[in-house]
């Protein structure tokens, strides 16, 4: 992380993620009859909360399509849930057009190749430890924590610091 990271940070009022290797570990648990499993991180999903709560616009975008991601948005709250994307980069940048929000405002947290036009789209780019080179050097911000784990919440916390809004999410949650 350098400053840069922190003003960019600063700036971004929509947050968007992928999910395999970001909110979950990128592991697909396939069963005998094709049924699929996810672990997602409960941590992860309160970081989420905290962004909404704190007025930072949160999303989803992934190129999969799975009935456990969207159950998932709706039990998180989050509305922008988009699914079997073909072009990342193109749906961002609409998205952030639609929202009236310059790409300044706008983060994407990636780990690999399909999520670089996202990142290339907005302001603030992020992305975890394991994900490919060519991913990392492009981000401003390369989690410590892994993907799956605790990768999403230690961004989520990075976003609301440099915005000033990390004490005020303590505070709420001290009564």
């Amino acid at each position: 992380m350098n400053a840069d990271a922190l003003t960019r940070a600063r700036r971004v009022r929509m947050m968007l993620f992928d999910v395999d290797g970001v909110l979950t570990d990128g592991t697909l648990y396939i069963g005998e009859h094709g049924e699929t499993m996810k672990g997602f991180n409960v941590r992860d999903g309160h970081g989420l909360k905290l962004l909404q709560d704190a007025g930072i616009e949160v999303g989803i975008v992934t190129s999969r399509q799975s009935a456990i991601v969207a159950r998932r948005a709706e039990e998180l709250g989050i509305r922008r849930l988009h699914q079997g994307v073909p072009s990342k980069r193109a749906l961002v940048r609409d998205l952030l057009a639609k929202a009236g929000l310059e790409a300044a405002q706008g983060g994407f947290m990636g780990d690999d190749l399909l999520d670089l036009g996202a990142m290339a789209e907005c302001g603030f780019a992020a992305t975890v430890p394991e994900s490919s080179e060519a991913v990392r050097e492009r981000a401003h911000y390369v989690s410590r924590s892994a993907g799956g784990r605790g990768a999403v919440r230690e961004l989520c916390e990075f976003l609301l610091a440099a915005q000033g809004k990390w004490d005020e999410a303590v505070r709420r949650h001290l009564t």
